[in-house]
């Protein structure tokens, strides 16, 4: 009796260590699966929506420097035309994008300063988009108002006019410019770049709204309810 004892504790020990050395293999899937969850956010070694809020920051500084630099050229020129509100906009949105995401960001909001955060990122980037599509149409309207003017240099101002022979066509002046050139050349040039840069940052901006909704909805109420919907379908077939 005292020989069968020892044998089946030799067993039992023997059964323990075997499963005491597959524990850690159980934890390599979930280890590999957490790593391969965190290089599904990054894009070019850097996390995707790090890289949507350094997009948005670039561009917002870059559309009110030039904004501003429009303004110094002639004052006569309106807030339409110098979309800075759009660069300072999206500028607080981008910052609001870097402490989320390199902070606090989490797909489920554990707290309601997280929740508040997402969801003042998300309104600014909707904003921000319509700002943007609005700042392009005026850029577009005022550009190709530029390229039919007929421009005259007076002690005060540049006169422009879309057809110089129409006696009651309205006039533009444009104020403090050295020359006409420099609304029919600077101006239209700067125009077209805040096109450019506008349409740029309407779609980082579309991005970072989707990025938002994907991560937050998509995941779990698209994907797993419609499976388990489309499941329960064929169920009741059967």
């Amino acid at each position: 009796m005292g020989a069968d004892g020892k044998q089946k504790e030799r067993k039992q020990g023997s059964g323990g260590g075997e499963s005491g050395a597959a524990d850690p293999q159980k934890g390599r899937p979930a280890e590999s699966k957490a790593a391969s969850e965190e290089d599904s956010h990054k894009c070019c070694g850097c996390r995707f929506p790090i890289l949507i809020a350094l997009l948005q920051l670039v561009l917002g500084i870059t559309i009110a420097v030039v904004a501003f630099i429009m303004k110094t050229i002639s004052s006569s020129l309106l807030a339409r035309d110098t979309p800075y509100w759009v660069g300072i906009i999206i500028c607080v949105a981008a910052l609001l994008g870097f402490y989320m995401y390199c902070i606090t960001y989490q797909v489920n909001e554990k707290t309601t300063l997280q929740f508040i955060i997402k969801l003042l990122y998300f309104l600014l980037c909707a904003l921000s988009l319509i700002l943007c599509i609005s700042a392009v149409a005026f850029a577009a309207h005022h550009y190709n108002q530029i390229t039919t003017f007929s421009c005259q240099m007076t002690p005060e101002h540049c006169v422009c006019k879309q057809d110089p022979d129409d006696l009651i066509a309205r006039t533009f002046h444009y104020n403090d410019v050295t020359d006409c050139e420099s609304v029919t050349t600077t101006i239209k040039l700067y125009l077209l770049l805040q096109m450019v840069l506008n349409l740029t940052l309407a779609v980082v901006c579309l991005v970072a709204c989707y990025v938002m909704w994907k991560h937050r909805y998509q995941v779990f109420f698209v994907g797993l309810y419609y499976n388990s919907f489309k499941a329960s379908q064929q169920q009741s077939k059967v």
